[in-house]
């Protein structure tokens, strides 16, 4: 029987779409989970929905709709997202499911059994954010969040509480015990001094709150968040539903989170397990953020990134790659579309692409496309002892997921082979039929490299490893390689290869950039016609929310199009205090010259932003009529001067 491995995401909150951090979290489990699969494990890969709570029920009365229905879109976005990057999960839990309930129940009928749940009540400063009370509890001075920074909410109600206090020194015990049990070690570090500075007994449960799974032995009580979406760990492999499936692959091997979150993981979910009387995970790792210019992405600075944009532009496969090979797994990194398109030029393109275009080239065009068996050429031994060296150097890096290292060792191999081939230039010896053995080592040794290095690449780019196994003339799954005994063999010699088109080619960074306008443009657009169609779905807002937006009025100066965009217009318009450039995309409605002298209202606080390299300083109001989404200005019929505020 295969030793089994579990490996789990976190349960991601439905308040909001997919976002970067969620995306790299997943393709990272999913790598992990097909790198163990091709070691020979019986793997589950878990992710799921978080879809309780306060925030939900906030979120969704803001769209005027049900927390359910909220959840259900949400849920729908994560299994699209999923599928379009090639997330092979097994086991995917909705914390709204009836299965999930038999579990926190389970859990908490167990922990209050034990003697560490009771009744009592709370009064504290809350963040409704990250459903989390400060631990100040002085009424009379607000807090921010300690986790997030937001402002909080005074709270007193009864409370159910867990008696987390009981379990400072066998946390403290599991980690010295087991010191792989929090990854990296800086954050071991943290959580260790967390504990040691003393725990306090836990509110598990709301009255105030309806959107939640209720308490068995009081339904007046729903289960607080975090003890609720913890427990989907144990649902999606059966805990109280499958008692073979849980026995076989509990307990979680790597809970996967990001940093953020790894006090859940590491002091709380462990103690409701101890309290339980169920084994505790073998290790949780959390891992660093995605920084926009060293600042963490949210949508509050307007600097996250749309993965749903980013696979539309750059395709599943090169967005796998760039996450996995430029962050070192456990640290902060900064994402940029440059260096994505550093990455495909370079590493993928003239690199990799590079050397099977050039080998299958050369096998058909030398040897009628079969690779022949080797002979001898300057290079051979040490191409070989470079693979067989990386091979092992691969298989560590992965094994203590340090995937950048990883696939560095790949392209190290990528690289040499491709100075081998120009060491020996196989276009001149093919001229000499003397040193026909050479040609055929150059070329044996060219397609086996390719075939290793599919192996090696499978877990992190399985498409493109898919597709460098087949143009070598390999048939079924480049994933049932076994890597733990891959190794340099003649496996090729004789095989006919099939070629096909280009790996990657090579990206065009104005083309991109344009390409990431058009697609995040359409995105806006969509939800701008969902929005207008379902009008009732705009949020709320409250007065102060809309004093915020300083709306002035403008005279146009100069209008005309912006080269190389069909809807976009340039536009100087006069404030009375000062003139503004602004791009508008209303070429579809408006000729330019028809827009000098007219009066328009813009947003004149709106952060700028570049389109088409050109700086846009504000937004001109417009509203958005029939099917077509045809933009019309907004403007007065009386005398109003530049400068005056809507109010």
């Amino acid at each position: 029987m295969p030793n089994t491995f579990y490996i789990t995401t976190p349960l991601y909150y439905v308040n909001a779409p997919p976002h970067l951090g969620g995306t790299y979290t997943t393709i990272v489990a999913d790598t992990i989970a097909r790198y163990k699969r091709m070691m020979g494990f019986d793997v589950k890969l878990f992710s799921g929905t978080d879809e309780h709570g306060q925030k939900i029920e906030r979120e969704a009365k803001k769209q005027n709709s049900t927390a359910l229905e909220l959840a259900d879109r949400v849920y729908t976005q994560y299994l699209k997202l999923w599928k379009l990057i090639g997330i092979e999960y097994d086991e995917f839990v909705r914390t709204t499911e009836k299965r999930h309930d038999a579990s926190v129940i389970e859990l908490y009928t167990r922990a209050k059994a034990n003697g560490y749940v009771y009744k009592g009540s709370y009064s504290g400063w809350y963040c409704v954010s990250d459903e989390a009370y400060a631990p100040e509890s002085d009424p009379g001075t607000p807090v921010a969040c300690p986790d997030c920074g937001r402002p909080t909410e005074w709270f007193s109600e009864e409370s159910y509480f867990f008696k987390l206090s009981a379990f400072q020194d066998r946390l403290l015990d599991l980690y010295e015990k087991n010191p792989s049990f929090i990854r990296p070690e800086g954050r071991r570090n943290e959580i260790i001094s967390f504990v040691k500075s003393g725990l306090k007994d836990l509110s598990i449960s709301r009255v105030t709150l309806k959107w939640g799974i209720p308490l068995p032995d009081d339904p007046s009580h729903v289960f607080y968040v975090w003890f609720d979406a913890l427990t989907a760990y144990l649902t999606g492999i059966g805990f109280k539903t499958d008692d073979k499936k849980f026995s076989k692959y509990w307990p979680v091997d790597t809970h996967l989170v990001g940093k953020d979150i790894l006090r859940f993981h590491a002091v709380y979910w462990p103690a409701f397990l101890l309290a339980a009387g169920v084994e505790t995970p073998k290790s949780v790792f959390g891992h660093g953020w995605w920084l926009s210019q060293d600042v963490k992405m949210s949508k509050s600075r307007g600097n996250v990134m749309d993965p749903f944009v980013l696979n539309e532009v750059f395709g599943s496969e090169l967005l796998r790659y760039y996450l996995l090979r430029e962050m070192v797994f456990g640290q902060d990194c900064n994402f940029a579309l440059e260096a994505i398109i550093q990455r495909a030029n370079s590493d993928l393109a003239n690199d990799l692409g590079n050397l099977l275009s050039r080998t299958v080239a050369m096998l058909s065009k030398y040897r009628a496309g079969r690779v022949p068996a080797p002979g001898e050429a300057k290079g051979d031994s040490e191409v070989r002892e470079l693979a067989a060296r990386l091979i092992a150097n691969h298989r560590a890096n992965f094994d203590d997921y340090n995937f950048s290292r990883g696939l560095e060792n790949v392209w190290e191999l990528i690289s040499r082979v491709n100075k081998y081939i120009v060491e020996n230039e196989p276009w001149a010896i093919a001229e000499k039929p003397s040193e026909a053995r050479k040609l055929d080592s150059v070329l044996f040794h060219a397609a086996e490299s390719l075939r290793i290095i599919a192996a090696l690449v499978a877990p992190a780019i399985p498409k493109t490893a898919q597709t460098l196994w087949e143009q070598l003339g390999l048939d079924g799954k480049v994933t049932s390689v076994p890597l733990g005994t891959l190794r340099w063999s003649q496996d090729l010699v004789g095989k006919t290869i099939r070629g096909g088109p280009s790996l990657f080619p090579r990206l065009d960074p104005k083309e991109v950039m344009k390409k990431m306008e058009t697609a995040a443009g359409q995105d806006e657009g969509a939800a701008a016609a969902k929005d207008a169609a379902n009008p009732t779905t705009a949020p709320q807002i409250t007065i102060e929310d809309f004093s915020k937006i300083d709306l002035r009025v403008a005279t146009v100066l100069e209008a005309e199009r912006v080269k190389g965009a069909d809807k976009l217009l340039r536009l100087v318009v006069d404030l009375g205090f000062e003139k503004r450039q602004i791009l508008a995309g209303i070429a579809v409605a408006y000729k330019p010259e028809s827009l000098v002298g007219r009066k328009v209202v813009i947003v004149a606080n709106l952060q700028p932003r570049k389109l088409r390299g050109l700086e846009s300083n504000g937004m001109i109001v417009a509203a958005s009529i029939g099917p077509e989404d045809k933009p019309v200005l907004a403007g007065f019929h009386e005398e109003v001067e530049n400068g005056a505020r809507l109010k």
